[in-house]
Protein backbone atom coordinates (compact mmCIF):
# COMPACT_ATOMS: atom_id res chain seq x y z
CA UNK A 1 0.00 0.00 0.00
CA UNK A 2 0.96 3.83 -0.66
CA UNK A 3 -0.26 5.25 2.62
CA UNK A 4 -0.32 8.74 4.35
CA UNK A 5 -0.90 9.10 7.52
CA UNK A 6 -2.10 12.76 9.22
CA UNK A 7 -1.04 13.48 12.55
CA UNK A 8 2.15 12.05 14.30
CA UNK A 9 1.50 11.41 18.26
CA UNK A 10 1.17 8.36 19.99
CA UNK A 11 -1.17 6.55 17.39
CA UNK A 12 -0.11 7.77 14.23
CA UNK A 13 3.65 7.83 14.92
CA UNK A 14 3.89 4.54 16.14
CA UNK A 15 1.50 3.23 12.96
CA UNK A 16 3.84 5.31 10.57
CA UNK A 17 6.86 2.82 12.45
CA UNK A 18 4.80 -0.22 12.01
CA UNK A 19 4.01 0.27 8.61
CA UNK A 20 7.62 1.34 7.71
CA UNK A 21 8.78 -1.36 9.44
CA UNK A 22 5.76 -3.81 7.26
CA UNK A 23 7.50 -2.42 3.71
CA UNK A 24 4.37 -0.17 2.97
CA UNK A 25 5.39 2.93 1.60
CA UNK A 26 4.41 5.72 3.81
CA UNK A 27 4.82 9.27 4.20
CA UNK A 28 4.05 11.22 7.31
CA UNK A 29 2.73 14.50 8.60
CA UNK A 30 2.21 16.63 11.34
CA UNK A 31 0.56 20.40 11.87
CA UNK A 32 3.73 20.46 14.77
CA UNK A 33 6.73 20.83 13.24
CA UNK A 34 8.61 20.09 15.97
CA UNK A 35 7.01 16.36 15.96
CA UNK A 36 7.45 16.99 12.04
CA UNK A 37 11.43 17.38 12.75
CA UNK A 38 11.28 14.38 15.38
CA UNK A 39 9.72 12.11 12.75
CA UNK A 40 12.15 13.39 9.89
CA UNK A 41 15.20 12.92 12.15
CA UNK A 42 13.97 9.30 13.07
CA UNK A 43 14.39 8.79 9.72
CA UNK A 44 10.62 8.84 7.94
CA UNK A 45 9.33 10.35 5.24
CA UNK A 46 7.81 14.06 6.48
CA UNK A 47 5.88 16.30 4.37
CA UNK A 48 5.31 19.87 4.83
CA UNK A 49 0.99 19.77 4.67
CA UNK A 50 -1.68 17.23 4.04
CA UNK A 51 -1.74 18.27 0.73
CA UNK A 52 1.98 17.51 0.55
CA UNK A 53 1.40 14.05 1.89
CA UNK A 54 -1.51 12.81 -0.11
CA UNK A 55 0.16 14.19 -3.17
CA UNK A 56 3.22 12.09 -1.78
CA UNK A 57 1.39 8.88 -2.68
CA UNK A 58 -0.53 9.28 -5.22
CA UNK A 59 2.54 8.94 -8.41
CA UNK A 60 3.88 5.79 -6.93
CA UNK A 61 2.18 2.60 -7.61
CA UNK A 62 -0.55 2.98 -9.60
CA UNK A 63 -2.24 -0.30 -8.67
CA UNK A 64 -1.68 -0.05 -5.63
CA UNK A 65 -4.21 0.82 -2.78
CA UNK A 66 -3.60 4.67 -1.88
CA UNK A 67 -4.88 5.32 2.03
CA UNK A 68 -5.33 7.85 4.32
CA UNK A 69 -4.88 7.52 7.57
CA UNK A 70 -6.49 9.88 10.23
CA UNK A 71 -4.59 10.30 12.93
CA UNK A 72 -5.86 14.09 14.64
CA UNK A 73 -7.87 14.44 17.21
CA UNK A 74 -11.58 14.84 16.65
CA UNK A 75 -12.09 18.49 16.66
CA UNK A 76 -9.34 18.67 13.92
CA UNK A 77 -11.27 16.29 11.61
CA UNK A 78 -13.39 18.33 9.92
CA UNK A 79 -10.58 20.51 8.53
CA UNK A 80 -8.37 17.89 7.41
CA UNK A 81 -11.94 16.15 6.30
CA UNK A 82 -11.85 19.60 4.19
CA UNK A 83 -8.67 19.13 2.57
CA UNK A 84 -9.25 15.70 1.21
CA UNK A 85 -11.58 16.72 -1.33
CA UNK A 86 -10.70 14.87 -4.21
CA UNK A 87 -8.99 12.22 -2.91
CA UNK A 88 -10.65 8.90 -4.32
CA UNK A 89 -8.69 6.60 -2.35
CA UNK A 90 -9.37 4.94 0.57
CA UNK A 91 -9.64 6.93 4.12
CA UNK A 92 -9.60 5.39 7.39
CA UNK A 93 -8.92 6.89 11.17
CA UNK A 94 -7.94 5.92 14.43
CA UNK A 95 -10.17 8.19 16.67
CA UNK A 96 -12.10 6.98 19.47
CA UNK A 97 -15.36 7.87 18.76
CA UNK A 98 -17.04 6.40 15.60
CA UNK A 99 -20.23 7.67 15.02
CA UNK A 100 -18.96 11.51 14.85
CA UNK A 101 -15.92 10.47 12.17
CA UNK A 102 -19.07 8.73 9.80
CA UNK A 103 -21.00 11.65 9.93
CA UNK A 104 -18.17 14.08 9.06
CA UNK A 105 -16.73 11.76 6.21
CA UNK A 106 -20.73 11.50 4.86
CA UNK A 107 -20.82 15.76 5.06
CA UNK A 108 -17.32 16.04 2.87
CA UNK A 109 -18.39 13.84 0.62
CA UNK A 110 -15.76 11.16 1.40
CA UNK A 111 -16.77 8.29 -1.12
CA UNK A 112 -14.74 5.03 0.63
CA UNK A 113 -14.04 5.54 4.22
CA UNK A 114 -13.98 2.77 7.09
CA UNK A 115 -13.87 3.92 10.20
CA UNK A 116 -11.10 2.30 13.08
CA UNK A 117 -9.89 2.74 16.37
CA UNK A 118 -6.94 0.49 17.73
CA UNK A 119 -7.10 -0.03 21.72
CA UNK A 120 -4.04 0.68 21.83
CA UNK A 121 -3.54 3.62 23.55
CA UNK A 122 -1.23 4.44 27.06
CA UNK A 123 -0.62 7.38 29.84
CA UNK A 124 1.99 8.59 27.22
CA UNK A 125 1.70 10.41 24.46
CA UNK A 126 3.46 12.19 21.75
CA UNK A 127 5.97 10.87 18.82
CA UNK A 128 8.81 10.41 21.66
CA UNK A 129 6.24 8.33 23.03
CA UNK A 130 5.67 5.51 19.93
CA UNK A 131 6.76 2.57 19.17
CA UNK A 132 6.44 0.08 16.46
CA UNK A 133 5.00 -2.84 18.01
CA UNK A 134 2.27 -0.77 19.64
CA UNK A 135 -0.66 -2.73 18.20
CA UNK A 136 0.60 -6.40 18.46
CA UNK A 137 -2.08 -7.99 20.35
CA UNK A 138 -4.52 -4.96 20.63
CA UNK A 139 -8.22 -4.96 19.90
CA UNK A 140 -8.34 -2.41 16.54
CA UNK A 141 -12.31 -1.95 15.73
CA UNK A 142 -12.77 -1.81 11.88
CA UNK A 143 -16.47 -0.54 11.41
CA UNK A 144 -19.16 -2.22 9.50
CA UNK A 145 -22.46 -0.78 8.56
CA UNK A 146 -25.45 -2.78 7.42
CA UNK A 147 -25.19 -1.47 3.77
CA UNK A 148 -21.61 -1.57 3.75
CA UNK A 149 -19.40 -2.64 0.81
CA UNK A 150 -17.46 -4.85 2.30
CA UNK A 151 -13.88 -4.43 -0.19
CA UNK A 152 -12.37 -2.06 1.47
CA UNK A 153 -13.00 -2.83 5.22
CA UNK A 154 -11.36 -6.71 3.84
CA UNK A 155 -7.92 -4.50 2.89
CA UNK A 156 -7.48 -2.58 6.12
CA UNK A 157 -8.36 -5.74 7.82
CA UNK A 158 -5.37 -7.43 6.28
CA UNK A 159 -3.05 -4.71 6.80
CA UNK A 160 -4.04 -4.54 10.86
CA UNK A 161 -3.74 -8.02 10.96
CA UNK A 162 -0.43 -8.09 9.57
CA UNK A 163 0.60 -5.70 12.37
CA UNK A 164 -0.46 -8.54 15.10
CA UNK A 165 -4.08 -6.46 15.56
CA UNK A 166 -6.73 -8.40 16.63
CA UNK A 167 -9.58 -6.55 14.25
CA UNK A 168 -13.15 -6.72 15.86
CA UNK A 169 -16.25 -5.75 13.29
CA UNK A 170 -18.89 -3.30 15.09
CA UNK A 171 -21.69 -0.95 13.83
CA UNK A 172 -20.05 2.54 14.63
CA UNK A 173 -22.77 3.34 17.15
CA UNK A 174 -21.99 -0.47 18.74
CA UNK A 175 -18.64 1.20 19.19
CA UNK A 176 -18.98 4.06 21.15
CA UNK A 177 -21.77 2.66 23.54
CA UNK A 178 -19.07 -0.14 24.44
CA UNK A 179 -16.05 2.40 24.88
CA UNK A 180 -18.04 4.66 27.13
CA UNK A 181 -18.47 1.84 29.57
CA UNK A 182 -14.68 0.68 29.48
CA UNK A 183 -12.48 3.31 28.07
CA UNK A 184 -13.92 6.56 28.56
CA UNK A 185 -15.36 6.66 31.94
CA UNK A 186 -12.63 4.39 33.23
CA UNK A 187 -10.55 7.70 32.70
CA UNK A 188 -12.57 10.30 33.97
CA UNK A 189 -13.76 7.54 37.12
CA UNK A 190 -9.69 7.46 37.28
CA UNK A 191 -9.77 11.64 37.70
CA UNK A 192 -12.11 11.53 40.24
CA UNK A 193 -9.97 8.39 42.30
CA UNK A 194 -7.03 10.96 41.61
CA UNK A 195 -8.65 13.99 43.54
CA UNK A 196 -8.59 12.14 46.49
CA UNK A 197 -5.00 13.25 46.68
CA UNK A 198 -6.07 17.39 46.61
CA UNK A 199 -5.16 18.35 50.01
CA UNK A 200 -4.66 15.00 51.30
CA UNK A 201 -0.32 14.48 51.92
CA UNK A 202 -1.55 11.45 53.97
CA UNK A 203 -3.56 9.67 51.53
CA UNK A 204 -0.60 10.53 49.05
CA UNK A 205 1.93 8.47 51.53
CA UNK A 206 -0.65 5.28 52.00
CA UNK A 207 -1.75 5.49 48.50
CA UNK A 208 -0.05 1.98 47.15
CA UNK A 209 -1.18 -0.79 44.81
CA UNK A 210 -5.17 -0.17 44.13
CA UNK A 211 -4.32 3.60 44.20
CA UNK A 212 -1.85 3.03 41.49
CA UNK A 213 -3.62 0.95 39.14
CA UNK A 214 -6.95 2.97 39.53
CA UNK A 215 -5.44 5.91 38.87
CA UNK A 216 -3.20 5.25 35.64
CA UNK A 217 -4.99 6.47 32.91
CA UNK A 218 -5.54 9.83 35.18
CA UNK A 219 -1.88 10.50 34.34
CA UNK A 220 -2.81 11.22 30.26
CA UNK A 221 -3.27 15.19 28.92
CA UNK A 222 -6.26 16.31 30.30
CA UNK A 223 -7.12 17.65 26.40
CA UNK A 224 -6.98 14.31 25.38
CA UNK A 225 -9.14 12.60 27.35
CA UNK A 226 -12.23 15.61 27.61
CA UNK A 227 -11.54 15.36 23.50
CA UNK A 228 -12.49 12.12 23.87
CA UNK A 229 -15.27 11.89 26.51
CA UNK A 230 -16.97 15.29 24.70
CA UNK A 231 -16.68 13.68 21.49
CA UNK A 232 -18.75 10.86 22.83
CA UNK A 233 -20.56 12.87 25.44
CA UNK A 234 -24.49 11.13 24.65
CA UNK A 235 -22.93 7.33 25.40
CA UNK A 236 -21.08 8.98 28.05
CA UNK A 237 -23.52 10.11 30.05
CA UNK A 238 -25.06 6.87 29.87
CA UNK A 239 -22.47 4.92 31.18
CA UNK A 240 -21.60 7.50 33.63
CA UNK A 241 -25.35 7.59 34.96
CA UNK A 242 -25.15 3.40 35.04
CA UNK A 243 -21.89 3.98 36.76
CA UNK A 244 -23.19 5.88 39.19
CA UNK A 245 -25.83 4.03 39.69
CA UNK A 246 -23.98 0.89 40.58
CA UNK A 247 -21.98 2.97 43.06
CA UNK A 248 -25.01 4.75 45.07
CA UNK A 249 -26.26 1.02 45.26
CA UNK A 250 -23.34 -0.27 47.32
CA UNK A 251 -24.11 2.83 49.48
CA UNK A 252 -26.77 2.02 50.34
CA UNK A 253 -25.74 -2.03 50.62
CA UNK A 254 -23.13 -0.59 52.97
CA UNK A 255 -25.08 1.38 55.35
CA UNK A 256 -27.10 -1.89 55.90
CA UNK A 257 -25.87 -5.45 56.27
CA UNK A 258 -22.24 -4.77 54.20
CA UNK A 259 -21.56 -8.84 54.34
CA UNK A 260 -25.14 -9.74 53.38
CA UNK A 261 -26.12 -6.75 51.07
CA UNK A 262 -22.95 -5.82 49.38
CA UNK A 263 -20.54 -9.44 49.19
CA UNK A 264 -22.77 -10.55 46.29
CA UNK A 265 -22.31 -7.58 44.07
CA UNK A 266 -18.28 -7.23 44.96
CA UNK A 267 -18.36 -11.34 44.45
CA UNK A 268 -19.79 -11.04 41.28
CA UNK A 269 -17.56 -7.96 40.23
CA UNK A 270 -14.55 -9.92 40.90
CA UNK A 271 -15.63 -13.39 39.01
CA UNK A 272 -16.41 -11.05 35.80
CA UNK A 273 -12.55 -9.11 36.09
CA UNK A 274 -10.96 -13.09 37.02
CA UNK A 275 -13.00 -14.26 33.57
CA UNK A 276 -11.27 -11.31 31.41
CA UNK A 277 -9.81 -11.36 29.19
CA UNK A 278 -11.80 -14.57 27.72
CA UNK A 279 -10.37 -17.61 26.88
CA UNK A 280 -10.12 -18.14 22.81
CA UNK A 281 -11.83 -20.87 21.76
CA UNK A 282 -11.31 -22.87 18.42
CA UNK A 283 -9.94 -20.75 15.42
CA UNK A 284 -12.89 -20.96 12.33
CA UNK A 285 -12.82 -19.42 8.79
CA UNK A 286 -15.56 -17.40 7.59
CA UNK A 287 -16.78 -15.38 4.47
CA UNK A 288 -16.90 -12.01 4.29
CA UNK A 289 -20.75 -10.85 5.05
CA UNK A 290 -21.83 -7.92 6.70
CA UNK A 291 -24.03 -10.51 8.55
CA UNK A 292 -21.42 -12.75 9.67
CA UNK A 293 -18.49 -10.00 10.60
CA UNK A 294 -21.30 -8.01 13.26
CA UNK A 295 -22.43 -11.47 14.07
CA UNK A 296 -18.68 -12.38 15.25
CA UNK A 297 -17.75 -8.80 16.84
CA UNK A 298 -21.15 -8.86 19.06
CA UNK A 299 -19.99 -12.07 20.04
CA UNK A 300 -16.66 -10.71 21.42
CA UNK A 301 -14.81 -12.25 18.50
CA UNK A 302 -12.48 -10.87 16.23
CA UNK A 303 -10.26 -11.40 12.85
CA UNK A 304 -6.39 -13.13 13.07
CA UNK A 305 -5.36 -12.71 9.40
CA UNK A 306 -7.14 -12.02 6.46
CA UNK A 307 -6.14 -13.85 2.78
CA UNK A 308 -8.24 -12.93 -0.32
CA UNK A 309 -11.71 -12.94 0.41
CA UNK A 310 -11.41 -15.72 3.40
CA UNK A 311 -11.24 -14.34 6.87
CA UNK A 312 -9.52 -16.73 9.90
CA UNK A 313 -11.76 -15.44 12.91
CA UNK A 314 -11.64 -16.27 16.82
CA UNK A 315 -14.01 -16.56 19.21
CA UNK A 316 -13.79 -16.14 22.95
CA UNK A 317 -14.52 -19.30 24.70
CA UNK A 318 -18.26 -19.81 25.30
CA UNK A 319 -19.46 -19.32 28.82
CA UNK A 320 -17.36 -16.88 30.18
CA UNK A 321 -18.02 -13.31 30.74
CA UNK A 322 -21.43 -13.94 30.76
CA UNK A 323 -24.08 -11.59 32.83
Amino acid sequence: MNIAIVGLGLIGGSLLRALSAGGHRVVGYDADPATRELAAAAGFEVAASVAQAIAGIEGAGASDTRLVVLAVPLPALGEVFEQLAGFEGLVTDVTSVKAPVRELAVKHGVKRFVGGHPMAGKETSGFAATEATLFEGCSWVLTVEPAAELEDWVALAALYTELGARVVPVTASEHDRAVAEVSHVPHLFAAALALQLRDNPLAGALAAGSFRDGTRVAATRAELIVAMCGGNATEVDGALGRLIGELEQMRRDLGREPVRDLTPTVARAGELRRAWPAPPGEPAEMAATVTGLLELGRAGGWVTEVTGNRIAAMRPESGRNSS
